[in-house]
Formats: C-alpha cells, structure tokens, sequence
C-alpha cells in the first residue's frame, strides 16, 4: 500500500482533500458512523470506513476512507501506535446483496406458481383489492365514486388474437404508483394500504389490533407478475381519481424493464381503474376462449364481493319466412289453390353481451347493505365490508351471518352449486371458530356415495375447498386438512390468515393447521351424530349405507378419534338379523351377568346365526354381534373396548362366559382326558391341543382360533387377496384348538372306543372325518376337499347299507353272476361250424 507522507497527510486534513476528489469520495465528518452511506452523483451509494483512532480522540472520518466501489484506501500511519495498529484485526467489509431482476422475474414465473391458470385467480384478486381500498377511501372522499359509481370487474377475451383484458373500476394508479408498484418486484400496494391504514385506526381508536381483520387479498407483491405465466407482453392502462392523466405501462416476459407513457388516444381513456391487456403466449392462447375464462372465473373467484362480467357468445331463437320454390307457387297457381300460409324456419340468432359469472355468494356472510346508527343510513355497501362512520372516525368488521339465520333451502342450494350436485345433502354444519384459529366452514354430508370410484382408498379428494378471504386457494389437500376416512365430507373452509407460501397454492405444515384440522374432524363428528340422533331414522341408514365403511376406516386410522366414532358405528346381532343396532343399544341390552360385548365374524349374517359357537350364548342369552362386512373384524380389534366392556371374539379360545364349574369341569378332564390325548395324538400338529368345550351344547365339536392368531375369516380373507403374501400364512394362522363336546353320543362312542380299542381303523377314520367337519363348520377351508368328500361318500355307504334297497354284498353277487352269464353267451356265440370253401374242407 502507498504511504503518504506526514506533509500529505496534514494538507489533505486541511483542504479537505480536494486535491483527490478524483480519486477518492468525499471525506466524512466527525459526527460520521463507522458504515457510513453517502450519495455519489450518480445516485449510487458510497461506502466510506475509518481506520484512525489516536489517544481515545475520535478521528473517524478524518484520516481515510475506504470506497466499496472503486478499492481505494487512504490514510496515514500514527508512530505512537504502530504497534497497537499492527497487532489489532484487519477491519470488517461489508456488501449489499445484489438481485438480477431478469433471473428473479424468471423464478417467479417458472418456479414460483405450479399451476399456470392461477394467473387469473391473481390478476381478478388484484382487481378486487383496488375496488376495497376504493370503497375504503370513499368513506371520507365521496367524490371518488362520481367518475364511475359501478363496482365491477369485467373480463373480455379475443381467442382468434389470443388477448385477454380485465377492467376494474378501482383506485387506479398514478405514475409514482406505478413506479413503485409495478416496477418494484414483491412492492405491495396492498400490504403498504394495510400497514397505513392500521396506523392510522390504531392512533384514533387506539387499538394495536385495529384493522387486522381486513378484506384485502394480495400482500405479496408479486401476483402482477404471474401474467407472464401465460404472457410475452403485458399493458396496464391506469387512471387515478387523484390524477388528471391516464398512464399505460407495459413490459415483457425476460426483460429487465418496462416503458411508462401518457395515454394519449381518446378510444382507449377510461373514466377510473384499471385495464389490463395480456397477449398470450402461442402455447397459452387456449385460455383466451371465453368458456375457459368463464370456467376458472367460477372455480377460484366464485365468491368475491364484487361482480365479476365476462364477455360471452349468446344466442336466441326466432322464426324467419322461407323463400319458396317458384315452380310449387306456379303449380299452385295454376291449380287455383287459395292463399296459405307462409312457410318459416327457426333460427339462432348469436350475439355478445356481458354476463354475471360469480353468482353464487357466500352464505356465511351477512347479506345486510346498510349500516345504520341512531336511525341514520351513513353508508351503503355491498357485503361483506361495512363501514362506521361516527365522528369522522372511520372503523370497519366483517359482518359474518348467524347460522340460524340461514335456512336449509339456503344450504341445499349453496351446496348444489358449489358442488355440481344434484341431491340435497343428508346434513350440514355452520359454524365460525375464533380463537388462536380463525375461520368459517360449512360442513355437508352428501346424499348418496360417489359413483364409479371409491375414495376411501385415494388419499387425495377434491371435496373440501380452501378458501383465503373468499379466493379459493385450493381443493388438492394429502390429509392437511381431513383425513382419509372423512374424506366423504364436502364442504368449504374461508380463513383470513392461514400461513400458505407465496403462490397461495401450498398449504405450509404448522401448528396453526394442525389445530384447524382438529377442529373440522370434531365439527364432522358433531354432524354426524346429529345426524344419527334424528327422528327420521332412515337418513342414518342411508348414510351408514352409503359411508359405513369410511368410519370403520377410522376406527384403525385414527386412535384419538375413536370415543367420537364408535356410537356411530352400526351392526347386525343374533337379536337383529333385520335392523342394525349401535353399540349403545348393545350395552344397554346387556344382561346384569354379562362383562363383555360378543362377536363373530363372518361372511354373511346366515352363516354367522348358524355357527356352533353361539349355542352356549343364545342358551344363556347373549346378544351377539355379527361382522359381515370385511373390515369389520380389524376395526373392531382396534377399538378393543366400548364403555369399559371389552370385544370377545366368541371364536377364540379361553372364552369365558362367567359360569365355570371347577368341580364339574375336574371330573370332565378325569373322564375324557385319555380321549382327549389319543384325538390329540390321531390329528398330530394339525390342531395345538384337543380340550372340553364349555361353549357347546349340540354340536360335537368345533376348532377354535388361538388367542393371538387369524381367526377363520380373517384367514379366508387373507387367502381371498389378490396381491397377498401367502408366505406369511403359516405364521399369522396361529394356534387351533380341537374343543369336544362332552355331552354329545358321538364323542362318548369316541370315549369308549378310545377305553376298548383305540387302534381301530373306524374310530381313526371318524376322528379324521369328525376334524375335517369341524373346519367347515368352524368357517375354515378344508385343505383337500376331494379327500374329505370322499370320506362322507364313505361314511354315507355304511350308513345307508341295506336300508332301503337291496344289500350291497347281495347287489355285487348279483352284479358278478349276471356278467358271467353275458361272457359265456358270448363266447357261445362266437363258435363256428367248419364249413367248405370251392366244395372243399
């Protein structure tokens, strides 16, 4: 580095360094701080930083200067701190970041918004917001309205020039507004409106909350820019009631600038607001066609307050005279026919004209015009902003609409439109929830399941719609919002502050939407059980008909939730074959000596009433629930109690019905233990164990499930999946136990078979039928059918044996004479006599 001399140094002290004013910025003052930001002719901003610090005396800006722009560095060195200088850290540089506006313009359109048609949503969302702050500044300024009074937004589209325009009659922009608007990326006029608007609320009423609840959308600064999704240019022709001029800006897709001009053409003046003219890419020319603007004006600004118009092709019907064919009128003529009547044709005559897009409005908000105070009208406003007008202050809510104000034709309607439906829906819920949450929901259950697909397996549904200030934002959620099992549910969610990204399109993962989501499940709870709770009991078997088993879904999705679902949940039982009962009906059905809720699963509700393991139940009268539907059997096995009374699978072992006799059962095992060994030892490791059955009072037997394994319908089940691991069988079947009756002939034959002779072939080969019998009965599938037939075949023979007809021993005699007696007439018949052939032998 150069080293002034002390001379140097003293006179650039003393004239102020005019002598390097070409090389250096100007010197700073005392009074200057450390990053000091000072102005050079070109506007740009000057780094200066001092490096002299002598004897605790400030020298800063005194001795040097350090220019960031060009490097130079100036300043002396002081020979009584040359140590201290040398030994101290080098100073700290400091830089500005820089942003290529070309590049970001490039982010924001290509990798900011997913989904291109938002443009429009942004764009009319813009538009909104210049009509709100009109409305806001009229309050005080009256005369704002006079140019225009209509509120309105007007869409026109040219799909042959692919050009769409959007006119508002708003504030409108002046040119510093649009300097800073429209020429600073992320610059919202919106947010600087609100922030002002809020001071000011804030000074008179003296409320730090004051305006937070406002109505404006677009606080990003960059929902202009999204035209350039669809845009190779763009013109915005604005004209402020504060402005005696109309200003045109226009910019390019991948230009760093845009051009500002006067509108001068008296064709093109608009009395106030804003037209905004985009000419579309050749790939994007299809949303030019008025259909497609009308259809994306309906999806995401439906229910914005002001009327929306969109340019559209019309046509009607009118009769026209048609010419007729000169030789018929020559003929008729001739033939002296009277006058008739002239022929005519219908026709379609086609026109354009402005049409009404958003007519639906939100229910949810009050359709009052007008506030009124002391009696007096001071203004009047279309829903849902109003404002007060009371002493020349000026304070504003949102005016939300009582649910009980709102009749169900009211509902029906909003929810036919909403959804395209054709059916009333089975229920509705209206609700607003304050708190660390705000919002408005309302909540419907659809008339009739939705056909030819089945939500309850897709993640992903289309039925709840997420709006922010009445802009819908989005209805693609992955279990934000719902879950899975409630994806029956339709309805609308309109919050002022969820934390969604920039382009409105995501919904951010926090604590804010999880507490929302927690709130609309219990909300659709509440509904539901409204719903079953009604007189008219057929509207809950129709929605159990057509959503039953989207609940039972829950009861194994979500544990939190299962005090909610399970009095929802309906059953068929051995006392209602006909009706099904909920579990409510069940316990208080219960007997005084019953401790747990009894179930068998099936797979009808007539193989479930003729299973061996009701008899002891139905003896003792026990209700018992049948599970024919295939996921009832998991679902109940997650909700493992209802009330404090556990669910028993009636086709488990170790059942216990409350009535053990240990004497009596001592004596059994005495008696039929040896029986049950030599079964045991004859099936081998096909069952775990044989044991006396106290659930059994006609049957001979039954083979139940170990405690832990499949049952016999879940097996069936398992082996019935398409894409199922069958690998896994052997070690999800789990244990099974052979259970005899002790009480039935067949097993006290089997008893004294066993004490006589327990190698008899007989016996063996009815323990082996007996097995196979109790494994169909048991809802188990025998693993060779064939065998198995052909032991009942067996067993039918000896048992039908010369009882109606003739014995079979005397039928194979008779069967054996009469073919001996065929053969030999047949080998008599084949002898021939010698004969000659030409005379001779």
């Amino acid at each position: 580095m150069h080293r002034l001399s002390r001379r140097s140094v003293s006179a650039i002290l003393r004239n102020g360094g005019a002598r390097y004013q070409n090389v250096a910025a100007p010197i700073a003052s005392s009074t200057s701080t450390p990053f000091d930001d000072s102005n050079g002719e070109d506007g740009s901003k000057l780094r200066s930083y001092s490096v002299l610090a002598t004897g605790g005396r400030n020298a800063i800006g005194a001795a040097a200067q350090f220019n960031m722009r060009n490097g130079l560095f100036l300043g002396y060195r002081c020979e009584s701190t040359a140590a201290a200088s040398d030994t101290s850290d080098p100073p700290a540089e400091k830089y500005e970041y820089q942003a290529e506006v070309s590049r970001l313009m490039d982010l924001i359109v290509h990798s900011l918004y997913s989904n291109k048609e938002v443009f429009l949503r942004e764009l009319i969302s813009n538009a909104s917001d210049a009509l709100d702050k009109l409305r806001f500044l009229s309050v005080t300024e009256p005369e704002l309205l006079k140019d225009a009074p209509d509120l309105d937004i007007r869409v026109q589209t040219d799909k042959d020039n692919g050009i769409i325009t959007i006119t508002d009659t708003g504030i409108g922009m002046t040119r510093q507004e649009l300097i800073d608007c429209l020429g600073t990326i992320a610059q919202s006029g919106t947010a600087k409106f609100l922030k002002a608007l809020k001071a000011c609320v804030s000074a008179k009423f003296d409320s730090k909350d004051s305006g937070g609840d406002s109505n404006l959308i677009g606080q990003f600064g960059v929902g202009f820019y999204s035209a350039y999704l669809v845009s190779d240019r763009v013109v915005v022709s604005t004209k402020s009631p504060k402005s005696d001029k109309q200003y045109v800006w226009e910019g390019e897709a991948n230009a760093s600038s845009y051009t500002i001009r006067e509108e001068t053409n008296p064709e093109k003046l608009i009395p106030r607001g804003t037209r905004l003219t985009l000419y579309l890419k050749h790939d994007d020319k299809g949303f030019a066609h008025p259909e497609k603007v009308q259809k994306l004006v309906k999806n995401y600004s439906q229910f914005v307050s002001f009327p929306i118009f969109t340019w559209q092709e019309k046509g009607f019907t009118k009769e026209v005279e048609v010419d007729e064919d000169p030789a018929e009128v020559k003929k008729d003529e001739e033939d002296g026919k009277a006058e008739k009547k002239k022929k005519t044709k219908t026709v379609v005559e086609r026109y354009w004209d402005w049409e009404l897009t958003n007519e639906t409005k939100p229910i949810w908000v009050s359709l009052v015009n007008a506030v009124s105070l002391s009696g007096s009208v001071y203004h009047t406003f279309k829903p849902p902003l109003f404002f007060v007008m009371r002493n020349s202050d000026i304070s504003w809510f949102m005016q939300l609409r009582n649910p009980k104000e709102v009749t169900t034709e009211e509902y029906n309607e909003f929810y036919k439109k909403t959804f395209n439906e054709y059916l009333d829906p089975l229920a509705s819920s209206h609700f607003t929830t304050e708190g660390e949450v705000e919002f408005r929901s309302i909540l419907y259950v659809p008339g009739i399941a939705p056909m030819g697909k089945d939500d309850i397996v897709n993640p992903k549904t289309k039925n709840i719609r997420l709006y922010v200030k009445r802009v819908f934002i989005s209805d693609d959620f992955d279990g934000e919002l719902f879950p899975r099992y409630l994806s029956f549910v339709k309805g609308v969610v309109d919050s002022n502050d969820l934390p969604l990204n920039v382009s409105r399109e995501i919904l951010q993962e926090s604590r804010i939407v999880r507490i929302m989501r927690k709130r609309l499940v219990r909300k659709a709870f509440d509904m539901i059980l409204g719903l079953s709770m009604s007189e008219n009991r057929d509207d809950y078997d129709k929605f159990w008909e057509n959503f039953g088993k989207h609940l039972k879904l829950g009861c194994i999705e979500d544990r939190e939730n299962h005090k909610r679902i399970a009095p929802l949940l309906r059953f068929f039982s051995s006392q209602s074959e006909e009706e099904m009962i909920s579990l409510d009906e069940y316990v208080e059905n219960m007997k005084p000596d019953q401790k747990d809720i009894y179930y068998i699963a099936s797979d009808s509700v007539t193989s479930a009433r003729n299973t061996p393991f009701l008899e002891r139940l139905l003896e003792k009268d026990f209700e018992v629930l049948f599970l024919v539907d295939p996921i009832d059997e998991v679902a109940v096995q997650n909700l493992k109690s209802y009330k404090e009374k556990n669910f028993i699978d009636i086709s488990k072992e170790d059942m216990d019905l409350g009535d053990k006799n240990e004497e009596k059962e001592k004596e059994m095992k005495q008696e039929f233990g040896q029986t049950c060994d030599w079964i045991k030892k004859r099936l081998g490791e096909k069952v775990a164990s044989v044991q006396i059955s106290n659930r059994l009072s006609t049957s001979p037997c039954v083979l139940v499930s170990g405690k832990f394994g499949w049952s016999a319908n879940m097996e069936r089940l398992m082996k019935a999946q398409t894409v199922g691991d069958t690998s896994s069988l052997d070690y999800m079947r789990g244990r099974r136990v052979f259970e005899i009756n002790p009480n039935h002939p067949i097993i006290k034959n089997l008893n004294a078979a066993c004490n006589s002779g327990p190698d008899d072939e007989d016996a063996l080969r009815a323990i082996d039928l007996l097995y196979d019998t109790a494994l169909i009965s048991s809802g188990f599938t025998p693993e060779n059918p064939a065998q198995l037939g052909g032991k009942i075949y067996e067993m039918m023979g000896m048992a039908l044996s010369g009882k109606w007809a003739t014995p079979m021993v005397e039928f194979q005699q008779t069967v054996s004479q009469v073919g001996r007696t065929e053969n030999q007439e047949a080998v008599e018949a084949e002898v021939v006599n010698p004969f000659e052939a030409g005379g001779r032998k």
